[in-house]
């Protein structure tokens, strides 16, 4: 199969087409040999700041000499995103070939079990040292979860989201989430709900967690940020007081992984991360910053850099399945004007409904039907993108442009 028959038959295979469950990825795993035994692995489970801990990490290994397979879930503009090593995406040769490996075992799998079975493979043919595997949804049943023995595992904040699947308290979810926690030290973040803290605590006795009286010097910027921390100076180019957070948890990630790894290496690897639609400045003047801020925690993340400017023009998008409508009520306050658009996939919700609710909190709300006209509506003001992934990668390369 070329490139678009590989994507196409992968994205056939259904996010939910199988009952929840590890019997299909071991069955699989077992007759390409066990792949995901030939390196060593950081374990990410949370509700926000997997991808932003796993950048982190990852990038600091590689600073440090590691051979690093990073698996991430989702990918923002190119499917050949979600397998990395060293900051390199998987070629669209390799993955249109291992795929095929895949099928010719003749196990039936989902399509996060199929790219989770890829990755291994593909890990384990370029002899990764470490691989650093973000959970898709959930960690219990997640495809990823058939590693043996993580170096570490890492629980980032939890809340509330895929309540249908994962369940309907913070409780319930975090209980999912600590399926990856395998009798090794657990990375929480600093603003933790105390009952999800409590579930973990239930699940290992060995919890590592930044100590917030350590930290010193903030200074927050959606440019950048900058930080003291145990009477070290960091900083990131991933920019909101969010990425401190996310920060941290990489530094004690990494700090407690067992691997050699030099204060001077994380220094390098927090400064150099980067990750498209993480509050992406894709221009400075005048500023355009693209968020993937798709789900309640995201949005009151977005707030903290939405308060700091005004004029604000956002172009927004939603999954009808999300709690867009919590979205919108804590974001759109902050904004002069709203252009409502659909990215273009079946679970969207269509832009007049887009716009109802929109209404709701800004009067000058605009509707538009071609992703490229959006930029006609643009002006000096800063303009916020965010509400969907989808809608982040498809306006990404106009932006860009």
């Amino acid at each position: 199969m070329n490139y678009n028959e590989t994507l196409n038959y992968i994205h056939s295979l259904g996010a939910f087409s199988h009952k929840a469950g590890l019997e299909r990825i071991t069955a699989v795993c077992q007759r390409l040999g066990d792949p995901q035994n030939d390196f060593k692995s950081i374990h990410i489970a949370g509700t926000n700041g997997k991808g932003s801990v796993n950048t982190f990490v990852s990038s600091t290994l590689k600073e440090a000499g590691y051979k690093v397979g990073a698996f991430v879930s989702p990918y923002i503009v190119d499917f050949c995103e979600r397998i990395q090593i060293n900051g390199e995406y998987i070629s669209r040769d390799d993955l249109c070939r291992l795929s095929q490996k895949v099928i010719d075992t003749g196990v039936t799998l989902t399509e996060f079990e199929f790219i989770t079975a890829v990755g291994f493979l593909y890990f384990s043919e370029n002899k990764i040292d470490v691989a650093v595997l973000e959970t898709g949804l959930g960690g219990r049943f997640d495809a990823t979860n058939v590693i043996d023995s993580p170096l570490v595992s890492v629980i980032t904040k939890i809340g509330l989201d895929h309540t249908a699947i994962l369940g309907d308290t913070v409780e319930k979810i975090a209980a999912e989430k600590c399926g990856i926690i395998k009798n090794n030290a657990v990375v929480t973040s600093l603003n933790q709900p105390q009952s999800a803290f409590e579930v973990i605590s239930s699940y290992s006795q060995n919890i590592t967690t930044p100590n917030q009286n350590d930290l010193t010097d903030v200074n927050v910027s959606v440019l950048g940020n900058s930080f003291c921390y145990g009477g070290e100076t960091y900083k990131t180019n991933l920019g909101g007081a969010y990425q401190i957070e996310n920060a941290l948890i990489a530094i004690e990630t990494l700090k407690n992984c067992g691997l050699e790894i030099s204060t001077t290496s994380i220094k390098q690897g927090l400064e150099k991360a980067f990750i498209p639609a993480r509050l992406e400045v894709v221009s400075k003047m005048p500023l355009i910053v693209i968020d993937g801020a798709h789900n309640p925690d995201g949005a009151d993340v977005l707030c903290t850099v939405l308060a700091q400017h005004q004029n604000i023009t956002a172009v927004i998008g939603v999954m009808k399945d999300k709690n867009y409508r919590e979205v919108l009520a804590k974001t759109l306050p902050y904004c002069k004007k709203v252009i409502c658009v659909k990215p273009n996939v079946p679970r969207a919700l269509q832009v007049e409904e887009l716009a109802i609710e929109a209404r709701q909190y800004c009067s000058q709300v605009l509707t538009v039907e071609n992703m490229g006209d959006v930029l006609l509506h643009l002006d000096q003001n800063p303009t916020f993108v965010f509400g969907s992934l989808y809608l982040a990668s498809e306006i990404r390369p106009l932006l860009r442009r």
